[in-house]
């Protein structure tokens, strides 16, 4: 048996896979001579059919069989000692045309050939966001935690800051619904000046478009289906059956204790602090997650290198259970086009700087990931041996311990990024951030 290789091009080549009679003959002959120590025949007896017979009726299928089991050794064990880096898996080239009725068959495959390429991390700033938490932000924070922690004080009356409990109503959209919202809720001008200043058992009727403040609070006081949130347009009627005013609880040491615990701060200058400290935290996880998101698309949009498109076309088109279209093949490959590119990126990233995790790593993630968690519980200095006997049947599972694997291999992709990408840091509060970075 031999193999050989002719490169049409940087990106694609042609194996020729050579099997000889005496690669095969021995292993269908091994397997024929089982079939007839076994074969029931009517006529015969058990072990006694002719193998003439048994050639006749099995011989090609056990050598069709015989010869690709060959052919699927010899191109792994092919690929792995020339460490050819190819895409995709070899498509035949050559099957329609081979005379199984030969004693010696010549095979051949395509291959679709990785790219070589150089990647910079130096061409292109990346923005890395520094989300700080600023006044308004903390003003915010305040407001809510002193109206979270008040309390509610019965009215007739409804007035500007209020909460209303009431039923929205509308036969046509089969609207009933009982909801509590805050004045502050709502947006439309006319549909303020109606609620203030009614009374617990009016009824008002009020036009939905424009109503709330975010129009999937249609969806939340009205209940209406997603699909209807965007730019409902009815009357419903608003039967007001509760008012209540919040006092705002006051800024002393019993709200401070049941935020964070007794005397763990003792001024709203520490809280402010403490909150900024928390939130800020939380951001830096968003705002990573973006750094890393620009980082993969700075990457695929700078490194520039072919692919061997038409092959993996067409190994798209026929590596699936059912063969698709040329056309369907086609819009697969578009679709998949960019994921790849990135794949071979960082593929060529975590190689050069033996950046995937090995089992040790992935060990002690899991561990902290598990002390995170029952901590969360109050189990604060969990056993050794506890941790390991956790963490082993964890990763014993092979999805859950794939999946903790792309994550640990995602955080190690976003400390080298941070080490070694050309960044900008931009200070921002958190509200641009949103705007700048997700719209």
């Amino acid at each position: 048996m031999n193999i050989t290789k002719q490169d049409i091009d940087s990106l694609n080549a042609i194996l020729k896979v050579y099997i000889s009679k005496d690669d095969y003959a021995p292993r269908v002959e091994k397997i024929l001579t089982d079939y007839k120590k076994n074969a029931n025949i009517p006529g015969f007896r058990k072990g006694h059919v002719p193998m003439g017979m048994i050639k006749k009726q099995y011989g090609k299928a056990v050598l069709l069989d015989e010869v690709n089991k060959l052919i699927q050794e010899s191109l792994h064990k092919y690929l792995t000692e020339e460490k050819l880096d190819v895409l995709g898996n070899p498509l035949p080239k050559n099957e329609m045309e081979i005379d199984w009725d030969a004693d010696d068959f010549v095979f051949e495959f395509e291959l679709g050939l990785a790219p070589k390429f150089e990647i910079d991390l130096q061409k292109k700033a990346i923005t890395d966001y520094k989300i700080v938490a600023d006044k308004e932000f903390l003003d915010n924070q305040i407001k809510t935690i002193r109206k979270q922690y008040g309390k509610l004080i019965s009215k007739n009356e409804v007035a500007k800051g209020d909460e209303i409990t009431g039923t929205f109503k509308n036969e046509d959209k089969e609207i009933d619904n009982k909801a509590t919202f805050s004045l502050e809720k709502i947006k439309g001008k006319k549909q303020l000046e109606q609620i203030v200043g009614a009374k617990v058992g009016d009824t008002l009727t009020l036009k939905t478009k424009g109503l709330f403040e975010d129009d999937h609070d249609n969806q939340t006081f009205l209940k209406v289906d997603h699909d209807d949130v965007h730019g409902l347009d009815i009357e419903v009627t608003l039967t007001i059956e509760e008012v209540n005013a919040r006092e705002e609880a006051e800024m002393n040491q019993d709200l401070f204790d049941k935020l964070f615990g007794k005397d763990v701060v003792k001024s709203e200058e520490e809280v402010r602090a403490k909150i900024k400290e928390d939130a800020e935290n939380q951001f830096q996880q968003q705002a990573d997650q973006v750094l890393l998101n620009n980082a993969v698309e700075s990457l695929i949009e700078n490194t520039k290198f072919d692919l061997p498109g038409d092959f993996l076309t067409r190994w798209i088109q026929k590596s699936g259970e059912q063969e698709l279209s040329e056309d369907q093949a086609k819009a697969e490959y578009e679709r998949s086009e960019k994921g790849l590119r990135y794949q071979l990126i960082e593929g060529k990233l975590m190689a050069d700087n033996n950046l995937h995790a090995n089992f040790d790593e992935l060990k002690d993630y899991t561990k902290a990931m598990v002390a995170s968690q029952m901590m969360q519980y109050g189990q604060m200095s969990p056993a050794e041996e506890e941790m390991d006997n956790i963490a082993a049947r964890i990763l014993s599972n092979q999805e859950e311990a794939k999946r903790l694997a792309e994550q640990l291999n995602q955080q190690k992709m976003l400390k080298f990024f941070k080490e070694n990408a050309k960044l900008k840091t931009k200070e921002i509060s958190y509200d641009k951030f949103v705007k700048e970075a997700y719209q």
